[in-house]
């Protein structure tokens, strides 16, 4: 493959991927489990810690095996083909799939804001709980659409991703400062006055006959869980820049600049969420935020800012966010199963590159699946369960570099983990407590996914039967 993205490109790449539509409506359920403006912060604290320590553990490995694949390349290289099959299965299944169903179906219903007869129209088909609706098919179309830019070549794709993910950015950081200048009111003492010893859920507590839905205080192990549950969604808004690992073999000096991209990504990308949430708290209480309309902090705080013209404002900002963060997973993702296809994990037809030099079936097999699940309407309870399979793998990858480090030393490693082994112990230490309390608190989270990825292994021995003889 010829290098034709550069440094820039790549650090579009990590941003593009990251900020889909979860910034936007997340923090409304991590309000609702911790009650406090106070945890609020620190669970996106807890998780830009996470984001940028395993992208500077995954750095090491980028500089060791610079090739297509990225992470399951790593995976494979360090932990042998099942491993890395898993991981791939995982991705096609729901991982890569799912999260481009999720994002381009959020840009539907953004655009429902914009023309309510999307909202209003009756089901183009109903039977049960199944229907089609026109938001669903929009997604689709948005789907097969940047599929389509990116089979013409990489160059189509990596500008549509530059054009767009710097539109997002500069329009985050107009929110972020108008909504610290224009509001007159700052709900920031009423946020803070639940201090750090002040954990609250919202739930139902019953007193003999009668019950009530309140805010709880909650201690003890039950806080641990609850932050476990806050993490969710912060986790799933914050990951995906592994991502530009995918387009290694295009990108130019792959040995520097994927590290360079990821850390300036995910850096970048975790402050501008940190300052979005202190916008959340500015401008609204906490019941504000964790009752916003349908989870939309953003649309409830934006209207606070511009009034009733902050409902359009943020549906086209999350429009131009979905539709760049959809584009640069479709970009990233087909390289996978490329390189899964040329390890025979994968089908044939997917090893093969067009005349513009980019996996052209691999990207529509990517394409047709992820539609598929937008269809199904299925992807959002898939996504929910998959924060901790996402978690899991990353834990293996960066154990990895601690692996490589002790059985091969040899190994020539021109970049090396900053603060090693702090940095990727300190990762592990983070992620392995998050998967633990979930299980403990939030089975419905772990067990769910965990079996998904599991699926894999009787396909994979079915794939490799001729081998196992």
């Amino acid at each position: 493959m010829k290098k034709k993205l550069k440094l820039w490109d790549a650090v579009m790449i990590v941003m593009g991927s990251m900020i889909g539509s979860g910034i936007f409506i997340v923090s409304a359920d991590i309000m609702r489990n911790l009650g406090s403006g106070y945890w609020l912060i620190v669970v996106w604290l807890i998780t830009a810690l996470m984001t940028v320590a395993a992208a500077i553990s995954y750095g090491e490995l980028s500089a060791l095996f610079p090739k297509a694949g990225g992470q399951y390349t790593y995976i494979t290289e360090i932990y042998g083909k099942m491993m890395g099959f898993l991981y791939g299965w995982g991705m096609f299944s729901v991982i890569q799939t799912g999260t481009i169903a999720a994002v381009a179906v959020a840009f539907g219903k953004f655009t429902a804001y914009l023309i309510p007869s999307l909202n209003n129209a009756a089901p183009l088909l109903q039977s049960g709980t199944f229907k089609i609706t026109w938001i669903q098919l929009l997604a689709i179309l948005v789907i097969l659409v940047l599929t389509f830019i990116n089979t013409r070549g990489v160059q189509s794709g990596k500008l549509l991703q530059n054009i767009f993910t710097s539109s997002k950015i500069i329009a985050l950081l107009g929110l972020i400062i108008l909504g610290f200048v224009l509001v007159e009111h700052s709900q920031f003492a009423n946020n803070f006055q639940f201090g750090w010893e002040a954990f609250q859920n919202f739930g139902i507590e019953v007193n003999g006959q009668k019950q009530t839905v309140s805010w709880l205080s909650i201690s003890g192990t039950t806080v641990l869980g609850g932050i476990a549950a806050a993490m969710v969604g912060s986790v799933f808004s914050s990951v995906a820049w592994e991502n530009v690992t995918f387009v290694a073999g295009e990108i130019e000096n792959p040995r520097k600049n994927i590290v360079r991209a990821m850390i300036i990504g995910t850096i970048s990308v975790m402050a501008l969420y940190l300052l979005v949430n202190l916008v959340y708290l500015n401008t609204l209480d906490r019941d504000q935020i964790a009752f916003a309309a349908n989870d939309r902090v953003a649309v409830a705080s934006a209207e606070n800012i511009f009034g009733s013209a902050g409902t359009a404002i943020v549906a086209i900002l999350v429009m131009i966010s979905t539709f760049g963060c959809v584009n640069g997973i479709i970009l990233a993702g087909a390289r996978v199963f490329q390189t899964m296809a040329k390890d025979g994990l994968f089908l044939k037809s997917a090893i093969r590159n067009n005349r513009f030099e980019v996996p052209e079936n691999a990207l529509w097999m990517q394409g047709i699946w992820a539609s598929l699940l937008c269809l199904s309407g299925q992807y959002g309870d898939l996504l929910d369960m998959i924060s901790f399979v996402i978690v899991l793998f990353y834990m293996l990858t960066v154990a990895g570099v601690i692996y490589l480090r002790i059985k091969k030393p040899e190994l020539q490693r021109d970049y090396k983990t900053w603060l090693y082994p702090i940095t990727p112990i300190l990762y592990l230490i983070i992620g392995i407590s998050f998967c633990v309390l979930l299980f403990i608190y939030k089975p419905q989270y772990t067990w769910p996914g965990l079996g998904l990825i599991l699926i894999g292994l009787p396909i994979y021995f079915i794939i490799n039967r001729r081998s196992i003889k």
